[in-house]
C-alpha cells in the first residue's frame, strides 16, 4: 500500500498543480462598430432567423448600442418596421465597408401594410441605430465603417 502511495503521490501533486494553474478560458470581446468617430456595440445578426426578428418587441435601445445585419453578399437589400417599437436609423454599406444608402428617423411600423425602405445600391451590410444618431454623427454617403472583433466569417 505505501508504494502505491508513494507513486500516486507525486502524479497527484503535479495534478493538482496543473489545475491550479489553468485559467477559464476568455470570452470573446463584445462586437463593436466605429462610424462617425462613435463607438457602438453591436449585436450581430448573420443568420435568416436572425435578420427576420431583428430589433423587433424592444422598447428601448442604449444610444451606444446597433444591430448590425451580415449577408452573404452585397444585393438590393429591402427592410421594414413590422412589429419594431422603436424608431430607427438604417444605415446601408456595400461590401468595402462604404455607406450607399441613409434611411433616417424610420418609424414603428402601426399597421400592415409596412412601408419597407430599400438600398438604392448593392448592401451586405445594415446598421440599425436610434434614430437620430446619423444626423448628430453627420454621416454621409461614401463613409467607411469599421469593424472591431466582429466574428470571422461576418466580414
Amino acid at each position: 500500500m505505501r508504494n502505491t502511495f508513494r507513486l500516486l503521490s507525486p502524479i497527484l501533486a503535479a495534478a493538482l498543480a496543473c489545475a491550479a494553474c489553468t485559467t477559464a478560458p476568455a470570452s470573446a470581446p463584445s462586437p463593436y462598430v466605429t462610424l462617425g468617430g462613435q463607438r457602438f456595440s453591436v449585436e450581430i445578426a448573420a443568420t435568416p432567423e436572425q435578420q427576420a426578428h431583428g430589433l423587433m418587441d424592444r422598447t428601448s435601445m442604449p444610444t451606444d448600442h446597433g444591430m448590425l445585419f451580415v449577408f452573404p453578399r452585397a444585393q438590393r437589400l429591402t427592410f421594414w418596421m413590422k412589429d419594431t417599437l422603436i424608431p430607427l436609423d438604417m444605415l446601408f454599406f456595400d461590401q468595402s465597408h462604404r455607406l450607399v444608402t441613409i434611411h433616417a428617423d424610420v418609424p414603428p411600423c402601426q399597421a400592415d401594410p409596412c412601408h419597407t425602405y430599400a438600398s438604392t445600391a448593392p448592401a451586405r451590410y445594415v446598421l440599425e441605430l436610434n434614430a437620430g444618431t446619423a444626423e448628430k454623427l453627420g454621416v454621409r454617403k461614401g463613409d467607411v465603417i469599421v469593424f472591431s472583433d466582429v466574428p470571422a466569417g461576418t466580414q
